[in-house]
């Protein structure tokens, strides 16, 4: 077959040559491209990236944790413990660690036997706002049963861990609840004020009382440290720290076997007592009744439980001593006194008869005394204003009242401290309420009538008060006119301001004598004793027969319900919670005091009868045990 010369296709070396050394050429140069790219980016990773990259892998395995600082603690004029920190192992769950939450409460509950409330409260803390990885706590205390089983099934629970800490114990239980206080754990609104950085290892906060008012000093400051963990999150070990401060220490004027005392005395009735100590102002006692015990709230609190202290009628909750305001009844008819005699609107030489009634001018109204009854109509005899004082004549006062007007009654009312909140460290301590002209006038809408005169005169109407401003009043008049500021601290081992409070503000130039006057008036209530009707000390037959040492007092009985006219108080006929409130202040010894008492029994009845035994019991307590010198105190 002969081929056609021009479909004939002749090989050429040469140019397949340089074909294929371009080819190879482009190979080479795209490889060294591609090696000179790889070794930069070596080079950025290793060298240029290196301290940034270093960083990110040692995160991946090193962490910075917070270290929670160990609270401080509190104690009472003796060293004992009042607020302490207990060891604790609790169970905590990191949820961004756990692969599966569902399935690890489901392990857990086998293993350790999770209760509804731990589960429900388990839901309810991760749900709130918290920090990246911050462990959300499922069981508070662990037994070395739940332990063992624990530590057995490690690898099965990722994200679960043990957690070795302090948690908070009050060793007297109920009897200072209301004046130390308590923690409670901190909740979604407390992370929006609290510094995230102080508080970041941080559970609990003081929430009442001492615990409240010093949460700064007795928090401390947070530590830190680095620890290695392995690819499920568990730490593997620590490579430094740094140990966090400890809170400060502190020591109160509180005597725990004073507070028993009052406790006590009070017996389960619905009260208060507050003990001062007249020379320091430092607060001996702070007794409500009845209480709670503020480890509940730590442990774990039972919503049933809870429901059932918020919705009991006896208020176990409520502060009575700070929070609760009562009309103060005869207990301020001292200060009216002096007013009075001020003002020039009596002496002590003035007199009238007292018929049991004051009538105002013009009216036909019966402004009764205690003593008055539908069968008798009462009354004092011939009262001066020291007898007045001692058997608690309300118709001498009614007329002083008539004679006064509010506004020297409120000015001497404001300068004891009333109407103020003038505690250096009380936490939540109400203000009271002195009310005048202008404040009925503002808040009412109505004139002040001459019958509200008569009522403030004896304690009653709009004034109010609570127990820890009348035994301020008390301490008041034993240091015969120099005020004190109500406090807690007595001692720390860090310098806090409230360890030099600024001082009260001085009273108006009140008459030594006069002073001196109503003092022996006070003493007379619970010294003056005399077969004659009408001639004893209210209290006298209830505190003072017997008493070794010279007390001042002033009983107080405040009306709940309104008595109409022409009919008589009878307590039996009356619902327990709408009879009177029984008060009674005092201070001992009188010619060198040493403590000053407030007692309130809600709805007793008399305060002579009910409240008198209490404030008795107290200062026995303290006047006939043997009080430690300062010295003694400051060895302790």
């Amino acid at each position: 077959m002969i081929m056609d010369s021009d479909s004939l296709k002749l090989r050429n070396p040469e140019q397949e040559l340089r074909q294929f050394t371009g080819r190879a050429l482009t190979l080479w140069v795209a490889l060294a491209l591609a090696i000179a790219l790889l070794v930069f980016r070596l080079f950025q990773l290793q060298v240029l990236e290196h301290d940034r990259h270093a960083a990110r892998s040692e995160k991946n395995r090193i962490e910075v944790q917070p270290v929670a600082p160990p609270r401080g603690e509190i104690y009472d004029r003796k060293g004992r413990l009042l607020a302490g920190n207990l060891p604790v192992f609790s169970l905590m769950v990191v949820k961004e660690r756990v692969e599966d939450l569902e399935a690890t409460l489901a392990l857990l509950d086998e293993l350790i036997g999770l209760t509804a409330a731990e589960k429900a409260a388990f839901e309810r803390r991760l749900g709130q706002r918290r920090r990246p990885l911050e462990p959300v706590t499922l069981r508070l205390r662990l037994d070395s049963e739940a332990m063992a089983r624990l530590a057995v099934n490690r690898y099965r629970l990722p994200g679960v861990e043990i957690e070795a800490g302090l948690l908070r114990h009050y060793p007297e239980g109920p009897l200072l609840a209301h004046a130390v206080g308590s923690v409670r754990r901190l909740s979604e609104a407390d992370l929006q004020h609290v510094d995230p950085i102080a508080y970041s290892a941080t559970r609990f906060m003081g929430r009442l009382g001492v615990e409240a008012h010093y949460e700064r000093a007795l928090h401390g400051a947070v530590g830190h440290e680095r620890v290695e963990t392995d690819a499920r999150g568990r730490i593997t070990r620590t490579l430094d720290r740094m140990p966090p401060r400890a809170g400060a220490n502190l020591t109160l004027f509180l005597d725990r076997d004073l507070q028993a005392a009052a406790v006590a005395a009070l017996d389960g009735r619905r009260g208060a007592v507050v003990a001062l100590d007249p020379r320091s102002g430092g607060i001996l006692a702070l007794a409500s009744t009845p209480a709670y015990d503020p480890n509940e709230f730590i442990w774990g609190l039972e919503a049933e439980r809870f429901r059932a202290l918020q919705q009991d009628r006896d208020q176990p909750l409520f502060n009575r001593p700070v929070q609760g305001q009562y009309a103060p009844g005869s207990t301020f008819k001292p200060l009216v006194a002096l007013a009075a005699v001020t003002e020039g609107v009596t002496d002590w030489e003035r007199s009238l008869r007292d018929p049991g009634y004051y009538q105002l001018p013009g009216q036909s109204r019966k402004y009764r005394d205690w003593s008055w009854t539908a069968s008798h109509g009462g009354g004092q005899g011939v009262v001066d204003l020291r007898k007045a004082i001692y058997r608690s004549s309300n118709t001498y006062f009614f007329d002083l009242g008539a004679r006064l007007g509010p506004e020297p009654m409120a000015s001497v009312a404001r300068a004891f401290g009333l109407g103020d909140n003038r505690a250096v460290d009380v936490h939540g301590a109400r203000r009271g309420l002195v009310p005048d002209s202008g404040w009925k006038q503002q808040t009412q809408g109505a004139p002040w009538y001459p019958g509200d005169s008569l009522n403030y005169a004896i304690g009653q109407g709009a004034l109010l008060v609570t127990p820890l401003q009348l035994a301020t009043v008390a301490a008041t008049l034993a240091n015969r006119g120099q005020p004190v500021r109500p406090r807690f601290l007595m001692a720390s081992d860090t310098r806090l301001a409230e360890l030099a409070p600024a001082p009260a503000p001085p009273l108006p130039a009140f008459a030594a004598e006069d002073y001196a006057r109503v003092i022996d008036a006070m003493e007379a209530v619970v010294h003056r004793g005399n077969q004659r009707f009408g001639e004893n000390g209210t209290a006298w037959a209830y505190i003072g027969r017997d008493l070794p040492y010279r007390m001042a007092g002033k009983s107080g009985t405040a009306q709940v319900v309104e008595i109409p006219q022409g009919e008589e108080y009878n307590e039996a006929l009356l619902e327990e919670r709408q009879r009177k409130h029984a008060w009674f202040m005092a201070f001992a010894p009188v010619e060198d005091p040493k403590i000053a008492v407030a007692v309130l029994v809600e709805n007793g009845g008399g305060g002579s009868q009910v409240a008198a035994p209490v404030a008795r019991a107290v200062l026995d307590a303290w006047l006939l045990s043997g009080e430690p010198s300062p010295a003694q105190v400051a060895q302790q």
